[in-house]
């Protein structure tokens, strides 16, 4: 720490030390400058964002298809790939799609996929619906 000096004296003293003068906080009053060898800077800095990236994990978004028709040993096949999925941090959109005669049936499809989130419940958050989007029935599950 040198204290509050003029430009033209920092850059002098850096260039007495043959380093370079970096503005570290440009927002501060007065603005904060280093003598250093802004090589090393960008490279200490660039380690550091690297290392920050590498701790934090894209969330992606599975997807599960069901039908109205789907039996409960099937379901519960699903339900253990979604407990998989969710077990990696992944969010999952469980679709159930209806066809034909089944959409006039909408009390079918949102039951079955009720019934199906009802089995997701001990390992999974239930994030948004059961919403109707055409003829799909959807459900986005995150991890606990």
């Amino acid at each position: 720490m040198i204290g509050i000096m003029a430009i033209e004296k920092a850059l002098e003293l850096a260039r007495s030390q043959e380093l370079d003068l970096v503005e570290v906080a440009p927002n501060a009053r007065p603005p904060v400058c280093k003598v250093l060898d802004f090589g090393k800077f960008l490279y200490r800095q660039k380690k550091q964002e690297q290392k920050q990236k590498k701790g934090t994990k894209q969330t992606e978004v599975k997807s599960i298809r069901i039908s109205v028709r789907t039996d409960t040993h099937d379901l519960e096949v699903k339900a253990n790939k979604i407990k998989d999925f969710v077990e990696k941090r992944n969010m999952v959109k469980i679709s159930l799609v209806m066809r034909g005669r089944e959409l006039s049936h909408l009390d079918l499809g949102f039951e079955k996929i009720k019934k199906f989130a009802e089995m997701l419940k001990p390992f999974a958050n239930l994030q948004e619906g059961p919403k109707k989007q055409g003829n799909t029935i959807f459900l986005l599950v995150a991890p606990l």
